[in-house]
């Protein structure tokens, strides 16, 4: 019950949040961090439950539409545990994000971002491929929304570019689904679209490869990986502060968990056979993502393509089909998610007091803002991998792993190690030093925005310096996905 309350608790919040908006201005936000906190309750109470060291955590099965088999599944594993709360973490970091940067038609903010985090939520836990679909394409209109309403000057059309993409890329895959679900009739004659039933389905392997394709694509377009990658700098760079946080944070991470959750094991074949150019679409991604962040001036559209960049470190991994790269691609989606919401709350925050993201209009910051500077530097270095921050050991896992199947691919990946202090060190020289480009106040961060990044900062910390939990959590979700896979694998 706790994993639809998870879910419920987020819808309930967000329509409250439109609701009281007339009675107070900060009502929503308050609102809205009420529902955020319990969901952080029923969190802390699961996180017991999987020292026992199995595979599934919680497990809720109700009956919905019967006739073709489809029913409200939830479960939640290890992966989906530290995905889950990686969602709920960022939920109130933007909820702090949004308090001083919206101001107008808030109770509709707070509802779009909380709708937007169920559907998150749900992607996360769905056992039933139906309703993944439907919690799929929940988080698409609410970010829709938040882009085209409270972004920046060029909104409606990055907006725009985002809904076509990810609506055409969930196009594929409901086909795909319902394909499958049809096989496993034939065989079996009845309808399910359970997760667990369709494991079992038996397509011939030519469509078998087709549907595979269908979910690599639709997945490749949220996580992005090149060429689906095309909307995403548009996107982050006319979000609101908040959007952009759970656009990097949290639902990018969907595009990963898809691709892990259901492409590889529900086609274990036909996924090895494809491994080999989906590994190098990840390496692409790594080292072209790199290269266009160091040729950006705009702040936020340098950090939209270091994600493109990180998201390749996870899409390689998950095909080099081994588990020390499987690991490694869990933790870089947390590392990410981190250092990238980070990344954006900073940018939004000189955007608001600068009033510009172009990098060369900020230099010599750190005289006038010490404490948003320092945390910049920390937040740069983490996202180039130093070693002792989360992001190095997911990309150290990566490149091991991914050494095992591919020495050459793994050498050329390893550029990204020159290419990304490159661009990081851009960042702290063009905004911290040198002379002040123009004359100006710059206000620290406050006491809010201090904490919400404190956390951020413990959490990466930890996750450099102590993964191990992190790690137990994750393996036994990531050994039963192995343990699927052909016996040569």
């Amino acid at each position: 019950m706790m994993l639809a309350m998870l879910i419920g608790i987020l819808f309930a919040g967000g329509l409250a949040a439109w609701f009281c908006e007339r009675l107070h201005p900060a009502a929503p936000a308050r609102v809205a961090l009420t529902a955020l906190a319990f969901d952080a309750v029923l969190l802390f109470m699961l996180y017991p439950l999987a020292a026992d060291n199995s595979a599934w955590i919680a497990d809720l099965k109700w009956q919905w539409i019967p006739r073709f088999g489809i029913g409200f599944h939830l479960a939640m594993d290890g992966v989906s545990l530290l995905l889950v709360t990686l969602a709920v973490l960022l939920g109130c970091v933007a909820v702090g994000c949004a308090r001083t940067e919206i101001r107008h038609r808030q109770g509709f903010f707070y509802f779009n971002l909380l709708f937007c985090l169920a559907g998150a939520v749900g992607v996360f836990l769905a056992m039933d491929l139906f309703l993944f679909f439907f919690c799929w394409e929940l988080m698409l209109a609410p970010m829709y929304f938040l882009i085209g309403i409270w972004g920046h000057e060029d909104s409606i059309r990055a907006a725009i570019k985002f809904f076509i993409f990810t609506q055409v890329g969930g196009l594929l895959m409901l086909l795909a689904i319902v394909a499958l679900a049809l096989i496993y009739h034939a065989d079996t004659g009845r309808y399910s679209f359970d997760y667990f039933d369709l494991l079992h389905a038996t397509p011939d392997p030519h469509t078998a490869f087709l549907l595979m394709l269908g979910f690599f694509v639709a997945f490749s377009v949220k996580l992005p990986a090149i060429p689906f990658h095309a909307w995403l700098p548009d996107a982050h760079t006319q979000a609101p502060t908040a959007g952009s946080v759970i656009l990097a944070g949290v639902m990018l991470k969907t595009g990963a968990y898809g691709l892990l959750r259901f492409t590889v094991p529900l086609f274990p074949d036909a996924a090895q056979q494809f491994a080999p150019v989906a590994m190098t679409l990840g390496a692409i991604s790594v080292l072209y993502g790199a290269v266009m962040a160091y040729a950006q001036s705009d702040l936020k559209r340098l950090i939209a393509y270091t994600s493109i960049s990180h998201m390749g470190f996870m899409l390689l991994g998950i095909f080099s089909l081994n588990l020390a790269a499987l690991q490694g691609s869990v933790v870089t989606m947390l590392a990410h998610g981190f250092s990238a919401a980070a990344l954006f709350m900073i940018a939004g925050a000189l955007q608001e007091r600068l009033h510009t993201r172009e990098m060369g209009k900020m230099g010599g910051l750190w005289p006038l803002a010490p404490r948003l500077s320092a945390i910049t530097l920390f937040f740069a270095i983490a996202s180039l991998g130093l070693p002792g921050l989360g992001n190095f050991i997911g990309e150290f896992l990566v490149l091991l792993g991914t050494f095992k199947v591919n020495a050459g691919l793994t050498a050329l990946t390893a550029l990204v190690l020159i290419l990304a202090p490159a661009y990081a060190l851009l960042i702290v020289r063009k905004t911290l030093h040198g002379p002040l480009s123009e004359a100006r106040q710059c206000a620290d961060f406050g006491s809010r925005q201090l904490l919400a990044l404190a956390i951020l900062m413990l959490a990466t910390l930890c996750l450099g310096l102590h993964p191990q939990p992190v790690l137990d959590l994750a393996q036994p979700s990531l050994l039963r996905i192995l343990q699927a896979m052909p016996p040569e694998t």
